[in-house]
């Protein structure tokens, strides 16, 4: 593989700016390594032409930088419309479909001089942490091409790992920024709720639950995306300087509530230990509110969320029996739902939120795992078992990543190591509604320290 694909986002921006390296290098280098890896991982799925695609890249090595991104090649995740690009959402329903316009955010990546070369890969509609579906099939991690990569981003996190793209746009609602970066030794960034804005005509609802993000190898790279993205709202900032060091609530597995797989904890663990070497006070604290209830309002809500975003395809028999069990599931609790039980799940999320900002005031950030089980084998559906508790649901082995999800915490997935067969895992940092800046510098102090994503992984080391 050439050193050229192992520069993070920025320094490659650097060395375009500096004409040190030209884009149409970048690209065919790009191309080449997709060919050589992308068939055996599956994250790049409807790559465009490769004639227009180098003709983009010389037309951009004559331009001058018109932003950072200048010459640099993204796929963009198969949630986002893109124009002239086929933009399936993983779905049958819209296998040929081909956007006339492309959507806020490749607009803003475009704008600052990135080259959309094709999509990553997600599971149908986003819904479930395996990047699987019936047109392109399912998404390894590179980790372990047995394993899968996990989602909704999980071609995003894929293909940063496997060095076929430098930086990657992801999204999350229930960890799917964050689960796919702990199983691609990534780092992947939800931020807070509002940050950066969504479509013209998106359900308030569905906005409030899910928002996109980005995806990186390096929390500098994030932080730059980020900025893109929100269009200039996000600006980095360093941490306060203080005599007293930063403290962190550590929740484990809420208590017990959380079903974890063997060595999942343990992996966090070093995590915490690296926090403690950077002069942070790390403090077990006890569930800070009902892991039930908060898991109670999550489902309903989503569910409501996804059935008034795909209701249309549920009402026509036909396209019905193309959605999949994850959709069918949703929309059918949503439309279940009576309006008492809707204004229950927003009560309790309004407690939870009371809660989490109490324990706030006493903490500068709260983490938990990323994952509750390692990437699991690439046939399986999804997790029916964590140890001897039986999964009650297609997501219930994803609980871990609700708590922040459903107040719209912003939330740092910071890669932890590998386990004992090699698998990587990571943990979420969890910081308060607005405080992005702060997060992503303690993000960016960590990463400094213990740099994962160097690991290159094995299957594909050059």
């Amino acid at each position: 593989m050439s050193d050229l694909l192992d520069l993070d986002a920025l320094d490659l921006s650097k060395a375009i700016a500096a004409r040190q390296v030209s884009p149409v290098e970048v690209m065919r280098e790009t191309l080449a390594r997709i060919d050589a890896v992308n068939p055996a991982v599956n994250a790049i799925v409807s790559l465009r032409d490769r004639e227009a695609l180098m003709g983009e890249a010389r037309l951009a090595e004559a331009m001058p930088a018109g932003g950072w991104l200048h010459g640099i090649p993204v796929a963009v995740k198969d949630l986002v419309n893109v124009k002239g690009v086929r933009s399936t959402s993983g779905s049958p329903l819209l296998k040929d479909f081909i956007p006339t316009q492309d959507d806020g955010i490749v607009r803003a990546m475009r704008a600052a001089g990135a080259i959309v070369i094709g999509k990553t890969n997600v599971p149908a509609y986003g819904l479930g942490s395996h990047s699987t579906n019936k047109i392109f099939g399912a998404t390894r991690t590179p980790y372990g091409l047995e394993r899968t990569a996990g989602g909704s981003s999980g071609g995003a996190g894929a293909a940063l790992a496997a060095r076929m793209v430098a930086v990657a746009d992801g999204s999350d609602m229930m960890g799917s920024l964050r689960n796919p970066a702990a199983w691609n030794n990534v780092y992947g960034f939800r931020p807070s709720i509002g940050l950066i804005a969504s479509e013209a005509g998106e359900a308030a609802l569905q906005h409030r639950l899910s928002t996109l993000g980005p995806m990186a190898r390096s929390v500098a790279d994030l932080e730059a995306l980020l900025g893109t993205l929100s269009e200039g709202r996000y600006k980095p900032a360093d941490l306060p300087r203080r005599t007293e060091p930063l403290r962190i609530a550590w929740l484990g597995d809420w208590g017990g509530a959380y079903a974890m797989e063997q060595g999942i904890l343990e992996q966090s663990q070093q995590a915490l230990a690296q926090m403690e070497a950077l002069g942070w006070q790390i403090e077990a604290v006890p569930p800070p509110f009902s892991a039930e209830a908060i898991w109670e309002s999550w489902t309903n809500l989503r569910s409501f969320a996804v059935a008034m975003n795909l209701g249309p395809h549920w009402r026509d028999e036909a396209e019905r029996a193309q959605l999949n069990p994850q959709a069918q599931w949703e929309i059918s609790r949503g439309f279940e739902l009576s309006v008492a039980q809707v204004e229950m799940a927003a009560e309790i999320r309004g407690q939870w939120l009371q809660a989490f900002r109490s324990l706030m005031t006493r903490f500068d950030a709260v983490v938990l795992p990323s994952t509750q089980v390692w990437p699991f084998p690439v046939d399986w559906a999804w997790p029916e078992r964590i140890g001897g508790r039986e999964m009650d649901s297609y997501h219930r082995w994803m609980e871990v990543v609700v708590p922040a999800s459903l107040i719209g915490a912003p939330v740092l997935n910071l890669p932890a190591g590998f386990g004992v067969i090699g698998l990587p895992s990571g943990v979420q940092l969890i910081g308060d509604h607005g405080a992005d800046a702060r997060l992503l510098a303690m993000g960016r102090a960590y990463h400094e320290a213990r740099n994962w994503p160097r690991h290159r992984p094995p299957e594909l080391n050059a």
